[in-house]
């Protein structure tokens, strides 16, 4: 497991049980408050989980450094882990009644990559919105097809953030058009993939505001069991630790993000076909022949595209038995948890394709001519080191610099303070 999501694993099952209903002694709460503060994380395999009686098998990986056994890292070495608790001046515990299962029964680990996952989605969900935008600049686009009025007749809320997005990041533009048709150009209107980008950021959008309710309460909640009341004086048996709502909503993130890279990939395509792309050379190449361009770019977004329908098939549909059939109905949530990062991996890959790719295509129309977004984006890959590209390069290492910007989040912390906030 990435040592972010194993810290995050920690952090929130130190929040899950200081609700009070765990049954933990103070002083093992503060032990896992301190492992988090002094640099010791976990070694937490990534497989293993049903995702329901919690996270079984990933938090009992989690807890063993505190009994002294398993591994963990000490300001990121691996080694043992009473070593690794030695090391940062921490003791070694004797778990007292209910406090083991206390410690490993919850949906921890699902959630851990779910957070993670779902910000990386929003800050890509916005990015979306600024590529898309350089490309309708780029495809010499119709700005009319995002006006408010057709948003608020829908009535989405995604979609009409969406909407204002785009037209707070095209303003400006000498390359893109108010009205149709352009009389030097033979088009009414634009295709769905620039054109319809309200309509299909803004489902995306709807979706990853779903995931956030609910993870946002999953985060906040006793997911273990049993629960202990002890204003009632009650141990109460029950199902807290299922993870079907995470499974659900993550499936969900997953199937979200992946749009997010399909729409990306298909407007990347509009840029280099020369029967699409409205005057521009083919593949983005001011000298073809001997020069592919940008050709192989577009083939590793579309493999990218591709894998993301496999990881997209939902986790939670499945259910395998197990505990002689008492656990006779599982989430798979950590699995849902688990694609979905690495459809959010991937999708980040082709944003940073499509990125290069853009910023190519506003080199061939002229820099002068771009909205002041799109100058904000421009500059920020370029002082990136990201070349225009007149002749074949290899490109792999400027996928990887634009890709960290985007991880980084630069492009978009670029575009705000010209713009102001995006939605």
């Amino acid at each position: 497991m990435p040592l972010e999501v194993a810290r995050a694993m920690l952090l929130l099952r130190i929040n899950s049980v200081s609700k009070g209903n765990s049954g933990l002694k103070l002083s093992t709460v503060q032990l896992m408050v301190d492992m988090l503060n002094r640099g010791v994380t976990p070694f937490i395999p990534e497989k293993g989980s049903l995702g329901a009686s919690g996270d079984l098998a990933l938090l009992a990986h989690m807890v063993q450094p505190m009994i002294g056994v398993g591994k963990g890292y000490y300001k990121g070495e691996l080694m043992d882990g009473r070593e690794a608790m030695t090391k940062a001046g921490l003791p070694i515990i004797e778990l007292e009644s209910k406090e083991g299962l206390a410690l490993i029964n919850g949906t921890q680990a699902m959630c851990a990559f779910g957070v993670l996952a779902y910000y990386d989605a929003m800050q890509m969900a916005k990015m979306g919105d600024v590529l898309a935008a350089m490309v309708c600049e780029a495809q010499l686009g119709i700005r009319k097809a995002f006006d408010p009025k057709i948003q608020q007749v829908r009535g989405h809320k995604g979609q009409i953030a969406s909407a204002a997005n785009l037209r707070k990041l095209t303003a400006g533009s000498k390359l893109t058009l108010e009205e149709n048709p352009n009389p030097a150009i033979v088009k009414v209107q634009d295709a769905y993939s620039v054109r319809c980008t309200p309509q299909i950021h803004g489902g995306i959008r709807e979706a990853l505001t779903y995931v956030e309710g609910v993870l946002s309460r999953e985060i906040n909640a006793s997911t273990d069991n049993p629960l202990v009341f002890p204003d009632e004086d009650e141990v109460i048996s029950g199902g807290n630790f299922h993870g079907e709502p995470v499974a659900i909503a993550l499936d969900t993130l997953g199937i979200a993000v992946a749009e997010l890279a399909d729409v990306s990939e298909r407007r990347l395509e509009r840029l280099v076909n020369p029967t699409l792309n409205y005057g521009l050379p083919a593949f983005l190449c001011k000298k073809g022949g001997l020069n592919s361009g940008f050709m192989i770019a577009q083939y590793a977004a579309a493999s990218l595209v591709s894998e993301n329908k496999i990881y997209a098939h939902p986790a939670s549909v499945d259910s395998i038995p197990s505990s002689a059939n008492q656990e006779d109905h599982v989430s798979m949530g950590t699995t849902s948890a688990r694609t979905a990062r690495m459809i959010v991996d991937n999708t980040r890959a082709v944003q940073a394709i499509e990125l290069f790719g853009v910023c190519q295509a506003l080199y061939l129309r002229g820099e002068e001519k771009i909205s002041q977004a799109a100058t904000a984006v421009y500059k920020c890959v370029r002082e990136a080191g990201v070349p225009a590209v007149d002749e074949d390069i290899l490109m792999r290492p400027e996928f990887v610099k634009c890709e960290n910007l985007i991880l980084e989040g630069k492009p978009l912390q670029a575009v705000e303070e010209v713009v102001g906030p995006l939605a």
